[in-house]
């Protein structure tokens, strides 16, 4: 019974072939396509006004050369919060449990602001790996501290969106096979349970929706110290 419960993070498959393209593939036709209408529909209205203030406080403490990657994180956003709420439905497999996955996402991105802060302000980029006034005696030891903690990075960042979303998971399995084993022996109990997998699972939308918004906002950073 304890290892069924990791039965969902595994990569579903059909005939040996692994069905987690169709998984990340999805959310993007479920996406309304824009109409070339004057006046758009009300979901259309609602899903452009969200991403335009999300765009505006990502980007406000960005100078212009960090404006370029609005579109880019946006889309992210979207994509990670539509994956993440996908994932909540029963019997459905979400992509952004698989630490590689993410990691796939975190690092290129991640790299992509070491290398620009390297090549538009190398000085400035490497400043940051010693803070202004350090002792002569700790320059060596806040050094390595600093360069382990760049490199660090893009691993909380997988790490963050991954253990979120797997306890998140797990918790309300544990807590709905507690509710089916309670209901014939203690209904009351059960009822009480079902309660508090209902809130939970109103948790656990908003903690889909905030850990992708956390992904985007850290990156964010990152580039700001970088542009």
């Amino acid at each position: 019974m304890a290892m069924s419960f990791f039965d969902q993070f595994a990569s579903p498959s059909y005939l040996g072939i692994p069905l987690i393209a169709i998984a990340i593939a999805l959310p993007w036709v479920l996406f309304p396509a824009p109409s070339s209408r004057w006046i758009n529909n009300r979901l259309i209205t609602l899903q452009g006004w969200l991403i335009n203030r999300f765009v505006n406080q990502l980007m406000m403490p960005l100078n212009v050369a960090g404006h370029k990657w609005a579109l880019l994180l946006a889309s992210l956003m979207v994509f990670l919060i539509t994956i993440n709420m996908l994932g909540l439905l029963p019997y459905t497999f979400t992509p952004t449990t698989q630490l590689s996955l993410n990691m796939g996402f975190a690092v290129p991105l991640w790299l992509a602001t070491v290398i620009i802060g390297m090549r538009n302000q190398p000085t400035v980029a490497l400043g940051h790996l010693l803070p202004e006034g350090t002792p002569i005696p700790l320059i060596p030891v806040l050094i390595i501290i600093e360069t382990i903690s760049l490199f660090i990075r893009p691993l909380a960042l997988g790490v963050r969106l991954t253990a979120n979303l797997t306890a998140g998971h797990l918790l309300i399995q544990l807590i709905a096979t507690a509710v089916f084993v309670l209901l014939p022996m203690m209904p009351t109990v059960a009822i009480l349970t079902a309660t508090v997998l209902f809130l939970l699972t109103l948790l656990e939308v908003a903690v889909a929706m905030i850990q992708a918004y956390v992904f985007v906002l850290l990156l964010s950073l990152y580039l700001q110290e970088n542009v």
